[in-house]
């Protein structure tokens, strides 16, 4: 994608969502941790629903230790891999006690040196908390860099890097949201919704999706 259509691919999206977030829920720091960690091969609504009680008594890696492994999993039981997801993130919040005095840090390497914290779960962490550019690549955004053209790579990687070169000021901050939430509502992985696409004209997908009979399509800029 060339440089000038980048941009107005950008703009487009921070016009129509000028503040967008994450829609995992949190109190704090940690909370938004332990979220992201939760929310690997998991919906966001889902890892939500599992944790809205647990956060209400769960506040602090000391008191997910006391909460204990078992105690977890009576509160996350309903996502994916929860038994292990559970084992994750007692593990991290004792090495939070341990090694960072109960503190989530603002290190990449840091993070990903906690049980159950990769690449991604730490470039979101550091996005959301601690306002870095960086760009956490899950399967929404792999799909949009590609089918797009904005961002092509043959793994996370590759796609994270190639956004990191592509992406100009003062996009940089919140291309991660835009991204994934463009994913995850319109550019969609089985049949993208093209006829809702405010970026459709500037985007590499030939076979755009037609709309349905009655549908309402969004006029390009």
């Amino acid at each position: 994608m060339k440089k000038v259509d980048v941009i107005a691919f950008y703009a487009r999206l921070a016009e129509a969502n000028p503040h967008p977030e994450t829609e995992l829920e949190s109190g704090n720091v940690y909370q938004l941790l332990v979220a992201v960690v939760l929310s690997a091969q998991a919906t966001d609504a889902g890892v939500n629903k599992a944790t809205r009680t647990l956060f209400d008594t769960v506040k602090t890696p000391a008191e997910m230790i006391a909460l204990g492994i078992e105690g977890l999993k009576q509160h996350i039981r309903t996502i994916g891999l929860f038994n292990t997801k559970a084992k994750n993130v007692v593990a991290l919040s004792q090495q939070l006690v341990e090694r960072h005095g109960g503190a989530v840090p603002a290190d990449r390497d840091a993070l990903e040196a906690l049980p159950g914290v990769g690449r991604k779960t730490a470039n979101v962490v550091m996005n959301v908390a601690f306002a870095a550019e960086t760009f956490a690549v899950d399967t929404h955004i792999f799909r949009v860099g590609n089918r797009t053209g904005l961002a092509r790579g043959k793994t996370p990687l590759a796609v994270e890097l190639a956004l990191d070169r592509a992406t100009p000021q003062p996009f940089r901050l919140h291309a991660h949201h835009w991204l994934i939430l463009h994913g995850r509502y319109v550019c969609k992985a089985r049949k993208p919704e093209c006829w809702r696409c405010i970026v459709r004209d500037l985007c590499a997908y030939k076979p755009k999706t037609p709309a349905p009979a009655g549908a309402d399509v969004v006029p390009q800029t």
